[in-house]
């Protein structure tokens, strides 16, 4: 029974450990923030693969746009 109890210990603390450090550190903020990093290289080419996919498909969304094409936006 005192071995069951140091083993949910164990583990409720290493779970809890585990959760401790999610997010980004405010010194990791200057590496996100480098162009490199982005996630997309071009601006103006995936505007203009949006407006491609806009004109074959007949909807919007799902990248840079508000909604998902349903009409609910």
């Amino acid at each position: 029974m005192k071995h069951q109890q140091i083993l949910i210990t164990f583990l409720s603390a290493t779970l809890l450990a585990g959760c401790s450090s999610l997010g980004v550190e405010p010194w990791e903020r200057d590496i996100l923030a480098k162009k490199e990093m982005a996630l997309t290289s071009s601006p103006l080419d995936a505007a203009l693969d949006d407006h491609i996919y806009f004109s074959k498909e007949a909807s919007s969304g799902g990248r840079s746009f508000g909604g998902g094409g349903c009409g609910c936006n």
